[in-house]
Formats: structure tokens, C-alpha cells, sequence
């Protein structure tokens, strides 16, 4: 405990008080954050020397969520947390995000950051606390890195900006953005909205930063009073001065001129024959040098692609910064589908499938959040023949996890309300062939399904991606709409924004360079802005609105209220008469604590039919009322008739006829159809009948 120290500072307006020196000492760097109830602690671990033959920075990222941070004891036999939830992924891609880029360039030693959330309190959010302590980890421990940075959840209610708001204020947002930065400039934007402006968002982000200034100004001071100092023996990965000149000399005018063609598979044929040629060159010059001298290559081809840009406007398939790849689209694909599509732009292209269920067909939910199911879901799915690449299919990683929940944030806004849509509804994105952007594709491809299943959504949906090239030393900057891979590759920026024509539902932003300032952003926006409408034209041109008609192998909804006090009646004991109702009529039925109840099923005769049960079961029996029924029983001193679905009553023999009767037989028989008249309702649900006509049997 001699190395424990405490500090404390405010986010949002609540005290934050960061920990170290306490836990996990044999980290290069260990923090416990507290918010309120909120705990999280951040351990950093770097290994002691590069991997071997390392070509990337071996950066792992984990956020923990622990079941016990809540008070529950996880599902499944095992009581133990198994793989991570998908909202445990994408927290770890939020954290990720934005220390990637801060780290030193030929850094190869392995670095692991795993945040833990303790406990949690409902209205203060885990996740911009663990990306907050993860920076201040990796800033208070010997690892290289280029930081501090800040992050924050950002709200917009009633006209005002909140800084990680409660969860209340979560419902009446406008906005629920994530920003994360340094104190000059912003890394990354991750944000779902309600068809907010372009202003609106920008303001919102701008005012995080201000926010994310203040995080890092507080990490600065205690990595000072820390006595912080970085490691300065590792080993960075360097190319020799002289092979990248002579490399440069021998190869900048053959990549100068592959990169003139504008054909995308002509130009990787050249490339690959000039890759060939230059390993071939320096061979004897510089044996067992491939890598640095591929790597030259690439800086090269990386510097020749930029200036092209930069300087004469002209991409590397011949756009200007502004020009859209062409697009087409068709819908209806799938004929047992309840509703299809294909979107296509370029190189990019999305099949989307679209399944409506039932109510009980929404995803049921296990995290740290109180949310437990989720009526529209949307999933991607990226395999290897997409690029050209021969491998065997995975689970889905990260990335497809994380574009499948970028493009559901965006069309959720526009999904219809339970009441005025009854369904659960999944939507999935097949990528059949992709060269930039496939999140946003999967984004229209599945607003077009949407509308040809007959979803009435509130508006259709268009997503777009831009792209940055910086040129710090001419101190120019080009904003590209619609990048394709090779601009992704190679660029600065990779900047995604989905919406409707009124406005922004969603926005994806990851920078590779320390950050971009408010002119990039506002450009970026305003790019953004054009070309999603005129995708969202293109869209239109080929359905224009949601169909008026599901598809006739989707489930039909009928809704209708009863007593909420009759519905342990309906269900029965241990489920017994809810599941005869369903073996009968196989239809699917749910039914809310309010007495909603909705049944599902193709066949519109037997949802009618299980309609009418559950009413027989659910209407109260009173004096004075009348029934249809059917006499399914014989006694000595009366017949036993079924009013409803398994609800009896009896009529006694001295109310079978105005005049005396010897035996029950003689007025009716098991089978006999009848009119009666309800007598009397007695304290234990005991019914008593008269008879007052028989139908014609």
C-alpha cells in the first residue's frame, strides 16, 4: 500500500475518483475508477519484446462484464460468465478505437488492456467510465503511448448537451453519442440519433470535446505527481535509410504509372508484377530483407495514391472527391423471404434477408445493462468470397458484430412502434462482394427489404462513407464521399454517417492519424449529407414506400385486450391450457401483464379461431347472459354443458323443461347443441345453467 495514491476530479458533473497503486501489481499499469456505484478497474500489460516477424501492432482490448456488478448469477448450467455478450464487444471496440492510433509507429510488442466493470449502477453508464480509465492506465504505466485522452457519452434534451447522462435522460435523448479524444483533437465519434442535423450533431461532438480537454488536463497532472517515465529500451521496428532510397529510386516511377489505370483489377495485376519485379531487384542487394522492402513498397504506393489526391483531385478510380460509384438495387429477390433485397454500389454489394416473427420471437438479452430482449435485430455477415479469398467460414469477429449493430442503431429511429407494428423483426446482411463501406450498404440494403416486406417504416434510410487524406507538410486536406478499400487502406479516415432526408441516425468515425478539428468534421458532415440523398434517390427509384401488403408467408397479427386478471385462466396451470389453445390452432400467442394478446400465425381461420377461445376463457360469466354451447356430459340430476373453452356449467334437471322430466335423457344427449341462460354464479366459479332452446342438430 505504500504506492497507493488517490485522486479525484469531476466528469459530467460527478465526482470521479481514480485509484492505483492498490490492485494488481504486477501490471505495467492498474487503475479502479469510481463514479457513484459505478466501479471499473483497467489493467495494461505490455510483453517484454516484439513477436517475431510482427507486421502490425498486436493491440487486445477486452471490457469484462462481470454478472456479479449487477447481482445476478448467470444463465446456462455452467453459472459463469461464458464468451462476451455483443454489448461487451462493442465496448471493447469503443475503448480500442481510439488509443489504436497513439501508439508509436514500429511498435510490435504485444499489448493487452482488459477493463473489468465491478459494479454498476443503472444510471452511470460503464462504458465511457472504462474508456476513461483505460487511458489514464496506459498513461500512468511505462508503456509508449501518445495520449492522454478523454472520453464521454453525450445526450441532447430539450435543446441542452449532457455529459454522460442518467438513464432517464438517455430515453428523452435526441442523440446518444460517444466522442473520444486528445486535447487537440478528435479520434473517434460513435453516435445513434433521432434524425438530428448536421449542426446538431457537430455542436454535440464539440461540446464533448471540451469535456475530453478537462479528462486529459486531470491525467496530465497525475502522471506528474506519479513520476511517470516510459520505457525507452524497446525495440521499434526501422527500415534502413539506404534500402528505402534505393527502393524509392528504383520503384516510384513504375508505381507511378500502375496507378495511372483506373480498372481496379488491371491495376492489381501491374502492382503485383511491379512487387514481383523490385523483390526480384533487390535481391542480392539486400537478401533476407522482403519485408522492409515490401514495406517501402507500401509507403510508396501510400505516398503516390495521397498526392494523386491531394494534388490533382483524381482517385485511384478516376472519381473526383465528391462522385458516387454507381449504384442499382432490386428488391422481392427471395420469394419465400418476407421481404428482400440487393443494394449494390461499385464493387459493394449487400443481399439483405428480412424474417418478422412474433413477439416471442425477440432476442432475449443477458448483460450488464436492465434492457433483456430486443424486438429488431439486424446482422452482418462478411465471408472470405466477398474479397476473393478462399478460407473457411468463422463465427462471427468483432468487425461483423460491430457493423451489424452500426446499421441496426441506424434504422432503429424508423422502426414502427410495437403497438403499431405487433412483429419482431430480423434483418440480414449478406455481403456478396465488397470494396468499401459493406456497414453502409447493409444500412440501405436493409431499409429496401424493410419496405418490401410491408414494414412501415417512418422513413427510409441511406448510409454513406467518407474518407480524409491530410497532407500535413502542403497543409492539405481532401474530404472523399464514398471510399472505396484501397482509400480506406490507405487513407486518414474512415467516417460513416446513416440517416433519413431529414436528418442524421447514426454516425461511425475512426481516425488513423492523432485527430481531425471541427472544419474536417463540418466538411465531412456536409459531404455526407449530399451523398446520402442522392443514394437514398436511387433507393426510392426502386421502391418508393413500404409495400401495403405482407408477404404471404409472413405471420398475420391479430391484437386484442383482455382482463388482466383473467390471464392466469388463459395460461392455465403450468402452461396447460395456453398450450392445448396452441396445439389446436397452431398459432403463437403472447400475452403482456396489461392483457394485450396477440396471435400469430399464416393462417388468418385459425388466428380467428384462437382469438374466440381465449375471449370464451377470458369473458367473465354473468347472471342473465347467454350461450351457444354443447352438452358434454350426462348425471342423474342435470347435463353438464361447455360454454366456452374448458369453462362448464350445469343445468339441473328441474330447469331443463317448464314441466317435470324423469329422466335427463329424455331432453337432451351428449352432443346436443343448446341455448342457455347463466342462473347463477356461485363463490367458488360453480355456474349454473338453465336451458332455453335446442339448435337443430
Amino acid at each position: 500500500m505504500d504506492n497507493f495514491k488517490q485522486f479525484e476530479t469531476v466528469i459530467g458533473g460527478k465526482k470521479v475518483i481514480v485509484e492505483t497503486g492498490k490492485y494488481a501489481m504486477q501490471t505495467n499499469g492498474s487503475c479502479v475508477v469510481r463514479c457513484g456505484d459505478t466501479v471499473v478497474m483497467c489493467n495494461v500489460t505490455m510483453s517484454k519484446s516484439p513477436r517475431p516477424g510482427q507486421d502490425f501492432f498486436p493491440l487486445s482490448v477486452d471490457f469484462e462484464e462481470k454478472m456479479y456488478a449487477v447481482g445476478k448469477i448467470p444463465g446456462g448450467w455452467k453459472k459463469r460468465e461464458g464468451k462476451p455478450s455483443d454489448q461487451a464487444i462493442l465496448t471493447s471496440r469503443l475503448i480500442d478505437r481510439p488509443l489504436r492510433p497513439l501508439f508509436p509507429k514500429g511498435f510490435f510488442n504485444d499489448v493487452s488492456v482488459i477493463v473489468t466493470a465491478l459494479s454498476v449502477d443503472y444510471d452511470i453508464a460503464p462504458e465511457p467510465i472504462a474508456m476513461f480509465a483505460s487511458s489514464v492506465a496506459l498513461t500512468i504505466s511505462d508503456i509508449p503511448f501518445a495520449g492522454p485522452t478523454g472520453s464521454c457519452d453525450v445526450a441532447l434534451v430539450d435543446g441542452k448537451y449532457i455529459i454522460n447522462p442518467t438513464r432517464e435522460e438517455r430515453e428523452k435523448s435526441l442523440i446518444d453519442l460517444t466522442v473520444a479524444g486528445t486535447k487537440d483533437a478528435i479520434l473517434m465519434v460513435e453516435a445513434g440519433s433521432k434524425e438530428v442535423t448536421e449542426e446538431q450533431m457537430l455542436q454535440g461532438i464539440l461540446f464533448a470535446h471540451e469535456e475530453i480537454k478537462k479528462q486529459v488536463e486531470f491525467q496530465e497532472k497525475m502522471a506528474k505527481e506519479l513520476n511517470v517515465t516510459k520505457n525507452e529500451e524497446i525495440e521499434y521496428y526501422t527500415i534502413p535509410e539506404d534500402l528505402t532510397n534505393d527502393v524509392t529510386n528504383y520503384a516510384m516511377p513504375k508505381v507511378v504509372e500502375f496507378m495511372k489505370v483506373f480498372d481496379r483489377h488491371v491495376r492489381n495485376k501491374l502492382e503485383e508484377e511491379v512487387d514481383a519485379d523490385v523483390l526480384a531487384h533487390f535481391s542480392e542487394t539486400y537478401p533476407e530483407k522482403e519485408r522492409e522492402i515490401l514495406d517501402t513498397l507500401y509507403n510508396i504506393k501510400k505516398k503516390v495514391m495521397r498526392s494523386k489526391i491531394i494534388n490533382d483531385g483524381v482517385r485511384p478510380d478516376g472519381r473526383t472527391t465528391t462522385e458516387i460509384r454507381p449504384i442499382w438495387c432490386e428488391v422481392g429477390v427471395l420469394p419465400r423471404v418476407h421481404g428482400s433485397s440487393v443494394f449494390t454500389r461499385g464493387e459493394t454489394q449487400v443481399m439483405n434477408a428480412l424474417t418478422l416473427g412474433s413477439l416471442s420471437d425477440m432476442q432475449k438479452l443477458e448483460g450488464l445493462d436492465e434492457e433483456d430482449e430486443k424486438r429488431y435485430m439486424h446482422q452482418y455477415n462478411m465471408p472470405g468470397y466477398s474479397c476473393g479469398d478462399a478460407k473457411p467460414l468463422r463465427s462471427p469477429g468483432r468487425r461483423e458484430i460491430g457493423h451489424g449493430a452500426l446499421a441496426e442503431r441506424a434504422l432503429l429511429p424508423v422502426i414502427p412502434s410495437e403497438e403499431v407494428f405487433p412483429y419482431a423483426i430480423r434483418t440480414v446482411s449478406e455481403v456478396l462482394s465488397s470494396n468499401g463501406s459493406t456497414s453502409q450498404a447493409s444500412v440501405c440494403a436493409s431499409t429496401l427489404s424493410l419496405m418490401d416486406a410491408g414494414v412501415p417504416i417512418k422513413a427510409p434510410v441511406a448510409g454513406i462513407a467518407m474518407g480524409l487524406i491530410k497532407d500535413v507538410e502542403q497543409n492539405k486536406v481532401a474530404v472523399l464521399t464514398d471510399i472505396q478499400g484501397l482509400e480506406d487502406f490507405l487513407g486518414d479516415m474512415d467516417f460513416k454517417v446513416a440517416g433519413t432526408k431529414n436528418g442524421i441516425t447514426a454516425i461511425q468515425m475512426d481516425i488513423k492519424i492523432k485527430g481531425i478539428d471541427e472544419q474536417i468534421l463540418r466538411t465531412a458532415l456536409e459531404q455526407a449529407r449530399v451523398g446520402r440523398l442522392a443514394i437514398l434517390d436511387k433507393m426510392l427509384a426502386t421502391i418508393s414506400e413500404p409495400r401495403k401488403e405482407l408477404s404471404p408467408y409472413a405471420p398475420k397479427i391479430i391484437t386484442f385486450n383482455i382482463n388482466p386478471d383473467k390471464i392466469k385462466d388463459v395460461i392455465g396451470s403450468g402452461g396447460k391450457t395456453i398450450n392445448k389453445i396452441i396445439d389446436l390452432t397452431n398459432v403463437k400467442i403472447d400475452i403482456t401483464d396489461d392483457g394485450v394478446v396477440m396471435v400469430a400465425s399464416t393462417n388468418a381461420e385459425m388466428n380467428e379461431k384462437a382469438k374466440q377461445i381465449i375471449q370464451s376463457i377470458a369473458d367473465e360469466v354473468k347472471v342473465g347472459n347467454q350461450y351457444n354451447g354443447t352438452v358434454v356430459r350426462i348425471a342423474q340430476f342435470g347435463a353438464f354443458v361447455e360454454i366456452g373453452f374448458e369453462k362448464e356449467g350445469m343445468i339441473h334437471i328441474s330447469k331443463l323443461s317448464s314441466k317435470r322430466v324423469e329422466k335427463v335423457e329424455d331432453v337432451v344427449k351428449v352432443g346436443d347443441k343448446v341455448i342457455v341462460d347463466v342462473i347463477k354464479v356461485d363463490d367458488h366459479g360453480r355456474i349454473d345453467l338453465k336451458l332455453i332452446a335446442k339448435e337443430n342438430n
